[in-house]
């Protein structure tokens, strides 16, 4: 078994690959890059038996077979390359001879054939979305969701495909993003909740990708396939929760404010605030919103006045800073709506402008109880 590829575009392969590989691994096995090859198109992949990951790599090569490679020993040797051919060769002493311009490294192999099959999905569902689109419906997502084991459910995005459109939401029982494209619909219903880690790895790949991404996904897993990989995972089991029975549909008291000015004082105020609860209060009357935090035991406190166009009744209500901080965060807008009803019910948070054609946001934020 013998190949020949460019240093740099298999060290980019190899990275993105790396991602999938947890740093304890239980099988030893999985510490290693499967290489797969036929003819001239290497098949690499990496897996953690959750998550497998493959690309397919243009070589030069007129041999066959395959064998699994230290994955953390060959980034390293790859990252020290200038851009060269490397001659990959299998040699009878179970190693593999990498040669480049300047000298020769050998590096112990396992058989390939001991490295976990991904699995097959029987007749799945098929969706096609562009890659661009995808990777934004993740990070506007996924920094919502939670980081609970006791419900795994609410770690993952929770995927609704439908005839309608599709909806991809997020929530760890404090604040809840609901994402929504109209513009592109699925041929059936369907719904799952994807983990984490393999969605975080589409959103690096995928954040500028212009190609089409097919989704095929059945009961128990989720096949992601683009350009010249594919990404298998398996998928959280469970029922996700009702998330539309919590969010408020009659809210009458509505704040339209800049973003960037909202989000950079209530940074400032929240500076002030009481270290564990990250509380700041909103205090709304006629045109005029007050910001201010108060950490009582170390005599600090803070409050700002911005003006905001407002319809309603005047209130107080309190929010941890921080979530308010990551959501206004995630909105690309210039302007943002506040709605909210009553100081105990949640603040609902959408963007007035700065969306595409078809594409809705809607952030849910649960207030904090205020200690007047």
């Amino acid at each position: 078994m013998k190949f020949i590829v460019s240093s740099t575009y298999l060290l980019k392969q190899l990275q993105v690959l790396g991602g999938v590989i947890n740093n304890s691994n239980t099988l030893p096995i999985l510490d290693n890059f499967l290489f797969e090859l036929n003819h001239s198109k290497l098949t690499v992949s990496a897996s953690d038996l959750e998550t497998t990951m493959s690309s397919v790599i243009d070589v030069e090569s007129d041999s066959e077979g395959n064998i699994a490679l230290p994955a953390r020993l060959l980034l390293d040797t790859l990252k020290t390359f200038p851009e060269q051919p490397l001659t990959f060769v299998v040699e009878d002493n179970n190693t593999v001879e990498i040669s480049s311009n300047h000298g020769k490294y050998a590096l112990a192999y396992a058989d390939g054939n001991e490295f976990p099959k991904a699995v097959s999905l029987d007749n799945p569902s098929t969706t096609t979305i562009s890659g661009d689109i995808l990777a934004t419906a993740i990070s506007k997502t996924i920094f919502a969701a939670g980081n609970d084991d006791l419900r795994p459910v609410m770690s993952g995005v929770f995927f609704q495909f439908s005839t309608e459109g599709l909806t991809f939401v997020a929530t760890d029982a404090h604040k809840l993003v609901k994402y929504t494209r109209e513009d592109i619909k699925a041929n059936q219903v369907a719904e799952f909740i994807m983990p984490k880690k393999p969605l975080n790895l589409l959103k690096g790949i995928l954040a500028a990708s212009e190609d089409n991404v097919t989704i095929e996904y059945n009961d128990s897993n989720a096949k992601f396939s683009f350009e010249n990989s594919v990404l298998v995972c398996r998928l959280i089991d469970g029922k996700y929760p009702n998330y539309e029975a919590v969010i408020p549909k009659e809210n009458p008291n509505k704040l339209t404010i800049a973003r960037t000015q909202f989000l950079n004082s209530v940074r400032r105020v929240s500076i002030f605030s009481n270290k564990t609860t990250h509380q700041i209060r909103l205090k709304i009357a006629g045109a005029e919103l007050n910001i201010s935090a108060e950490d009582i035991d170390y005599s600090n406190k803070a409050e700002e006045r911005l003006t905001c166009d407002y319809q309603g009744d005047d209130m107080q209500i309190g929010f941890n800073s921080r979530f308010l901080t990551e959501m206004l965060n995630n909105l690309n807008a210039d302007e943002v709506q506040l709605e909210m009803s009553l100081p105990n019910r949640a603040g609902i948070l959408t963007p007035i402008d700065g969306l595409d054609q078809g594409e809705q946001v809607t952030m849910l934020v649960m207030p904090v109880m205020l200690n007047n």
